[in-house]
């Protein structure tokens, strides 16, 4: 072969050589960008926002904390379990009473739960609701009657026990004393503050004056509030809330 034909076959290869290269090298830089993650790729499972899983979010239904509800103390408690089950008023309990034993006025009375070791028979049932009033006759002598407050049944009176002398004479002159009857005084009493009497005593205050001391509890918060309504004029003397 000469010298002449040696270069022409170089150079009619030089084209093809050129384009191999250029094949190869536009080869290498796709393979580098493949590598790359374009957004349109990324997996549409992954999260893009900064929402919270769904998993955590509190239930609807579920109501939200006010802060107005109010835990109940345990003489709230207590009433408010109390005072709906008796459906016997006290009036009616204390006419019972006064009935029982002839002769006799009202002293006091209170609602108030059966005891489980009651000896009366028969004997009411542990815990129910009951009034236990004391009456007394003209000389002083106190009786006790149990009521029942759902029924209205009365249990055996008896008088009570350790009455001194000086005793029956302290209420025999608390009842000469007292101008106003308990109904007078629980009239005067709710028309100050409104809801359900749970107790009526005849009592004498610090300053030697006779009294009806009046406790209603209002049902719209179990507050007990007590009244001291002078016996002898129908004056509110003392208004205290008890708030346990």
């Amino acid at each position: 072969m000469n010298v002449t034909t040696h270069a022409l076959r170089l150079r009619a290869a030089l084209p093809a050589c050129l384009l191999a290269c250029s094949a190869l090298f536009l080869t290498g830089c796709g393979s580098e960008k493949g590598n790359e993650v374009s957004p349109a790729a990324a997996p549409t499972g992954s999260p893009t926002d900064t929402a919270s899983p769904t998993g955590t979010a509190s239930p609807t239904g579920s109501p939200s904390p006010t802060g107005t509800e109010t835990r109940l103390t345990d003489d709230q408690a207590e009433r408010r379990a109390l005072v709906p089950a008796a459906t016997v008023t006290w009036d009616k309990a204390a006419d019972t009473a006064v009935g029982e034993v002839s002769g006799s006025k009202l002293v006091e009375i209170e609602l108030t739960r059966a005891e489980s070791d009651s000896t009366a028979s028969p004997a009411p049932s542990p815990g129910s609701p009951q009034w236990a009033a004391e009456v007394a006759t003209q000389d002083g002598t106190r009786h006790t009657v149990h009521i029942d407050a759902a029924t209205g049944r009365v249990l055996p009176s008896q008088p009570e026990g350790e009455q001194s002398a000086e005793d029956k004479r302290e209420t025999a002159d608390r009842l000469s004393k007292a101008k106003l009857t308990a109904e007078q005084a629980v009239k005067t009493a709710t028309g100050r503050k409104k809801g359900t009497v749970v107790a009526v005593q005849l009592d004498g205050d610090d300053a030697g004056k006779v009294v009806w001391s009046v406790d209603v509890v209002t049902q719209d918060d179990w507050y007990k509030t007590t009244f001291d309504v002078d016996a002898a004029n129908g004056e509110i003397l003392r208004e205290e809330v008890d708030r346990d």
